[in-house]
């Protein structure tokens, strides 16, 4: 036995409201990889996770 189901139609789509914030200004670039990798902020240290240099803070 088939049974047929009702076609649904999709949601509407909401609009998302977007806020006006500063440009986010990230840490410091890896010395060794270049601009575009960025080094990760630790407690006592920062560290690139792609070569894995890293430098005291």
């Amino acid at each position: 036995m088939v049974i047929m189901m009702a076609e649904q139609k999709p949601a509407p789509k909401k609009e998302k409201k977007v806020k006006k914030t500063k440009p986010y200004k990230p840490g410091k670039n890896c010395p060794k990889c270049g601009s575009g990798v960025r080094l990760a902020e630790h407690n006592n240290r920062r560290s690139c996770g792609k070569c894995g240099y890293f430098e005291k803070k």
